[in-house]
């Protein structure tokens, strides 16, 4: 089967029976008002936007804008649809067939656009890739990655069983376990150096070690030991002498070595930054065992591992929630 050029557009709602009762689909943002009475630039939209929502962050307006933007005028008369329904979870394929419509009495999905539903199909139709892509967080997006399968999803010869047979692996399940994990860490990483400066982030890294079974002990501030934490296992020695570095540029050899001359005979030191090390410095640590480093990418990796024994304020500040991924079955062994 052939089809045009058209674009595939995925939304999420609330009201599922909205959209498969009615016809629709919608968002909300009901302050904005008549979209078409905005000027037909994202420009304008975005002014409009801060003018309704003045203390909306940054990122939220662009976001929002956009949307809405894309939603008024971008979205066209023979656009594809996929919308996931959560009251049956269905996979619904469908053709736009309006221009775009505001509804000022309704509740609260005000921006329409009317559709037409070709099929519904289960969510075991299709690829753990493309179900991954349409569980977008964002409202209203363009589908791009598995745009063919939805497309081929529509032929009237397809069927309506999962895209691999029992004998084969969904060779997408590997690739979305991955993004899922690494957007993640992004998300950690992301919120640690905007959160967690200087002396913030060495109270993190005790909360971390505490988390880890350790007790932990934090040098005033200011002081000129070079030790920002103090670590023990138990009561007795030996001491792990810790040193945190919240700056932006790679760690020197010179810095490491600060940390083993405030060390003591018997001591262990760790030194710990979100940034890398010199390729000198990492010279430095292979000749000194007794000196363990760890830098941003195994802090996160130690936070996902502890994620749930540290302290409820760090748990806000970085919010994650458990969930179950499914990884091939190589990974799995």
């Amino acid at each position: 089967m052939a089809y045009d050029e058209k674009r595939i557009w995925g939304i999420h709602t609330k009201d599922d029976n909205m959209f498969l009762q009615k016809s629709v689909i919608a968002i909300g943002w009901k302050d904005m008002g008549d979209l078409s009475k905005i000027e037909a630039s994202r420009e304008a939209f975005k002014e409009h936007y801060m003018q309704v929502y003045p203390d909306a962050k940054k990122g939220s307006v662009a976001n929002g804008a956009g949307m809405l933007y894309r939603f008024a005028h971008e979205v066209q008369v023979g656009d594809y649809v996929v919308y996931p329904s959560k009251i049956d979870r269905m996979i619904n394929l469908g053709t736009v067939e309006s221009e775009y419509i505001y509804d000022g009495d309704a509740v609260e999905y005000v921006q329409q656009h009317k559709v037409k539903w070709l099929k519904h199909l289960p969510r075991t139709a299709f690829s753990q890739g493309a179900l991954y892509e349409i569980g977008s967080a964002m409202s209203f997006f363009s589908v791009k990655n598995y745009a063919d399968e939805y497309l081929a999803a529509l032929d009237k010869n397809f069927k309506k069983t999962a895209v691999t047979t029992d004998t084969e692996e969904d060779e997408s399940v590997g690739a979305t376990a991955e993004e899922i994990v690494e957007s993640t860490k992004d998300f950690i990483l992301k919120e640690l150096s905007k959160n967690l400066k200087g002396y913030d982030l060495e109270e993190f890294v005790a909360d971390l070690l505490k988390a880890m079974g350790y007790r932990t002990k934090v040098s005033p501030h200011g002081g000129d030991s070079g030790i920002d934490i103090v670590a023990y296992k138990d009561e007795l020695p030996p001491r792990i002498m810790v040193q945190v570095k919240s700056q932006d540029g790679d760690i020197k050899e010179t810095t490491i070595q600060s940390l083993k001359g405030a060390m003591r005979e018997g001591d262990y030191g760790l030194f710990v930054s979100m940034s890398n090390y010199t390729k000198n410095a990492r010279k430095y640590l292979d000749n000194t065992p007794i000196i363990r480093a760890i830098n941003g990418t195994e802090l996160v990796d130690l936070i996902l591992k502890y994620y749930e024994d540290l302290s409820e304020k760090y748990r806000k500040m970085i919010p994650l929630k458990r969930v179950y991924i499914p990884v091939t079955k190589e990974d799995a062994e």
